[in-house]
């Protein structure tokens, strides 16, 4: 063929050819974004949008102070949240890797090492263990090829890749792919480039990954919502006036002033800010529990999530192949122990001690470790197997039992081996020991079936005795019914011989034992899953193992499920098929998705989504991408995850800790708390203000402030108040309340409630006091002054009061939030520092005020404190009634399974 050498490999010069017009094999990544976009980005908003159109109006009116101070809010809140997801991105950015950056190809006839983007379809590609396969590869060759593809499908299982015999009718070999980012644990191939890039299977993946999220984030959807009712109430505020200014005989620019009056007042200039600072403080917060979040909406979200639907491999376990359980052949069970050290775990039985134990599996482990061509390396602060998945685990079993396979094989030197085969079910070794001249010893590993049968013996620990295999079979039996992979070993001893070692050999042997192999779950992950549980949000699990590892898995990690709750991709393709209604039907019950494939876990991220649920999607592999770009929120491993796994991804969680995603949550329910807070703040203050209007202008009496007053309640003594009510901390109740409803929107029955109460107290008290001045004789100017030194104490005793929704201010630690403090205190400090500054003083129309009316404004603030204290009051009173009532209907606690 043109273009091809003698040997089947391309020439140089088609080489280059091909990558010229098809392009370098690599997956395209998204251009990093300029911080300039990120930050605009932030503008945004239906209320930046209102914002904007306040400004113009203001400059319109030549009110350049009020234009500038609504600018400035504006700038300050995309740099808040710009420099957060910016920096958010770099740090994520720092967490890739490249994955395979070199192939050995042969090209002109030689072996070659080049960069893997050079690959074209037809290249000539060689695979060895260890090696990552740089490319979807047709094989041609195959010897012993061991594939792990579990960041591509999920399974944990290895895929052996032997070439198939030729189809008898068409009579041409059946296709052998090797695919694209899956790890060669042992064996070698030869074959021929048939995709690179986007053309692979997880290039496509990763198109899917580009296209625009299904989900949108809820923080957001309630905020548009929240917009369109400011919108709505300003509209309807304006409708007012000029109602008002039409009966009255007003001219229209009194009616037109009173209206951008009523504008600012409804319009909560400061919340942009507030939310972003909240979201901000979360972001660093979780960053500090090993958490980058790269969208900062996803903060709030995972708070909001109601489902998490986790990955198995990788996610819920280590992915790592680790032996667990030991039967010997007397029936004694021990115990291995599942740490990432192997040197510092051990080995416990229960009745025996560690040396006792360690004793006990001598044999077995040695047997172990001899018919064995894996090693295991120690780099830096992590051990790294190389090898096969199943040789490496016992590696490390060895090490933990106190044998160090280097030691166990010069001991004793390899004469022969017979390697492990698919079809033979079994591998052995025969060695030589120096100090017995004339023996060999030879050692079996393999299927129980297959080891106990070429045993006629079995060692029970005081001696030798004949084999009891029904028993043996059983105990292999009930491992595997515990989710386990199981092993069995065996030794002998024949005479040296001159014409070789084979498996005639392998006959009369001792049975030594049974390994049994998991991949163990992460040791935090049942804590956290109960942790999920408690806070109601429900846990599913979705992978491509068999439903029976699946469910083995699912019960150690701490699911709670029935078995009619397991279902598998095969049932998820036939609910496809008969269209969304069946499918959401499906998921509404199921909790465990066996044998799914990358497409179905999108379809049931989508269906939980349609069924009501704010779904957070879990997952390191590249099959996982998919899910998580179109879930309300992705989680992705940050340390084995794939990078098209973390691009995909909302969250990316560095320490691959399940856990983690709890301590999010948590901090999500915070932020949202904390936002429901400021906007409580600024909104009650803002309807206040426009109650003042409202009552004011049908009396006919003036504008109770004038627009810079209001801006400067709005952006300069609420603005900083309302940024470090933004920082509160936990309450320490986050995890034990529900989750928000979906649908639930910000302005649910307490925040009305709240709201009004708050809207009343600080209406009608400041209308009160301007009407009393104004009837006192007082000047316009002064009554509107000492107005404005109350609503900034209304604003002090109003943040105090929304540090918690439910708990007593006077409760709450002091100090706990000391920012909070400092800036209600600094609030009071800048007002009455506005009085003595000309230019300021000149801007807002203030003066100084004596201490007697300093005083007494004082008191009036506090009263918004103590109604809402009592409000707080009234509902923990009826929340312990509610719960005591219920209580009592439950009845006593009912057991597990009790119906």
């Amino acid at each position: 063929m043109q273009g091809r050498a003698p040997d089947g490999g391309l020439t140089a010069a088609e080489a280059a050819r091909r990558l010229e017009q098809l392009g370098p094999n690599v997956i395209p990544q998204g251009r990093p974004v300029p911080f300039l976009v990120t930050f605009l980005n932030h503008f945004k908003s239906p209320l930046i949008y209102i914002l904007l159109v306040a400004a113009g109006i203001s400059m319109l009116m030549g009110d350049l102070e009020d234009a500038l101070f609504i600018g400035i809010v504006l700038i300050l809140n995309g740099l808040v949240g710009g420099v957060q997801e910016h920096s958010a991105g770099r740090a994520a950015a720092a967490l890739r890797k490249l994955e395979q950056p070199h192939a050995v190809v042969i090209r002109d006839g030689e072996r070659q090492e080049i960069a893997a983007a050079d690959l074209v379809p037809g290249d000539l590609v060689l695979l060895e263990a260890g090696m990552r396969v740089p490319a979807d590869i047709c094989l041609a060759e195959a010897d012993g090829l061991l594939c792990d593809e579990s960041l591509l499908t999920g399974e944990s299982a290895e895929v052996h890749k032997r070439l198939a015999p030729a189809d008898p009718v068409a009579g041409d070999p059946v296709r052998l792919m090797a695919f694209a980012g899956a790890l060669v644990t042992r064996g070698r191939a030869r074959g021929t480039v048939s995709a690179t890039g986007t053309t692979t299977e997880i290039g496509r993946i990763a198109l899917e990954v580009g296209r625009p999220s299904m989900s949108r984030p809820p923080l957001l959807a309630r905020l548009d919502h929240f917009s369109r009712l400011i919108g709505i109430a300003v509209c309807g505020a304006i409708a007012l006036i000029a109602l008002v200014g039409i009966v009255r005989g007003l001219s229209l620019e009194d009616m037109f002033m009173m209206s951008v009056g009523l504008a600012v007042s409804a319009i909560p200039e400061g919340l942009p800010v507030a939310i972003s600072v909240a979201l901000a403080i979360a972001m660093s917060r979780m960053a500090r529990h090993n958490v980058i979040v790269r969208r900062m909406p996803a903060v709030e979200t995972l708070g909001s999530c109601t489902m998490i639907a986790t990955d198995k491999t990788g996610t819920l376990t280590r992915n790592q192949l680790t032996v667990t359980d030991i039967r010997l052949p007397d029936g004694t069970a021990l115990e291995v122990q599942a740490g990432t050290d192997p040197e510092s775990c051990t080995i416990l039985g229960e009745g025996c001690d560690e040396e006792r134990a360690r004793a006990r599996v001598a044999p077995l482990m040695r047997a172990a470790l001899l018919p064995n061509e894996a090693r295991l390396l120690r780099q830096e602060d992590e051990w790294q197997g190389i090898g096969d998945t199943v040789d490496v685990a016992l590696l490390a079993a060895g090490r933990k039992a106190g044998l160090e396979e280097d030691s166990v094989r010069s001991a004793m030197p390899l004469v022969a081996r017979i390697p492990y085969e698919p079809d033979l079910k079994y591998a052995a070794s025969f060695h030589r020991k120096p100090q017995e001249s004339g023996d060999i010893r030879l050692f079996v590993k393999g299927a129980p079936e297959t080891v106990i049968a070429m045993a006629d013996r079995m060692d029970a620990g005081d001696g030798i005795v004949p084999i009891d295999r029904d028993a043996l079979l059983s105990q292999m039996q009930a491992m595997a019914q515990d989710g386990l992979r199981v092993l069995a070993f065996a030794e002998g001893e024949i005479a040296e011989e001159s014409g070789g070692y084979g498996a005639h050999h392998l006959v009369d042997l001792v049975f030594l034992g049974l390994v049994g192999m998991q991949d163990p779950i992460r040791a935090e992950v049942p804590a956290a899953i109960r942790a999920c549980h408690a806070a109601g949000v429900e846990v599913a699990m979705v992978t491509g193992d068999d439903p029976r590892t699946a469910a083995a898995i699912a019960r150690k990690a701490g699911l709670v499920f029935a078995e009619d709750e397991i279902v598998t991709g095969e049932a998820v393709r036939r609910a496809e098929e008969a269209g969304e209604a069946a499918l959401d039907a499906l998921t509404r019950k199921a909790r465990i998705y066996a044998r799914v494939v990358p497409a179905q876990k999108l379809a049931i991220v989508l269906s939980l989504s349609r069924n009501g649920h704010f779904v957070a999607v879990t997952g390191d592999g590249v099959n996982d991408a998919p899910a998580l770009k179109h879930a309300h929120v992705g989680v992705a491993m940050g340390r084995k995850g794939t990078d098209v796994a973390k691009e995909s991804a909302d969250i990316v969680i560095t320490d691959d800790n399940f856990a983690s995603i709890v301590a999010g949550i948590r901090e999500g329910r915070v932020a949202y708390a904390n936002i429901r807070k400021v906007i409580l703040m600024l909104v009650a203050t803002g309807a206040a203000e426009m109650l003042l209007f409202l009552l004011a202008i049908p009396l006919g009496q003036p504008m109770p402030l004038i627009a810079v007053q209001l801006l400067w309640l709005n952006l300069v003594t609420n603005g900083i108040q309302d940024v470090a009510l933004a920082g509160e901390r936990a309450e320490g109740d986050e995890l034990a309340r529900p989750p928000r409803r979906p649908g639930e929107p910000i302005f649910d029955a307490l925040m009305l409630r709240r709201v009004l109460l708050s809207t009343l107290v600080m209406g009608l008290g400041g209308f009160a006091l301007f009407h009393a001045l104004l009837g006192a004789g007082y000047p316009l100017a002064e009554a509107r002054n000492l107005l404005l030194l109350l609503l900034v104490f209304f604003e002090n005793f109003q943040t105090l009061a929304c540090r918690s929704e439910r708990r007593s201010v006077f409760a709450m630690p002091l100090f706990g939030n000391p920012l909070l403090l400092l800036v209600v205190v600094a609030a009071q400090a800048l007002h009455i520092s506005a009085f003595y500054v000309p230019w300021l003083r000149d801007t807002l129309q203030v003066q100084p005020v004596t201490l007697g009316e300093w005083l007494m404004l004082l008191l009036l603030g506090s009263s918004v404190l103590v109604v809402m204290e009592l409000d707080k009051w009234i509902l923990r009173r009826s929340e312990r009634h509610n719960t005591m009532s219920g209580a009592k209907e439950a009845g006593p606690p009912r057991l597990p399974g009790q119906p």
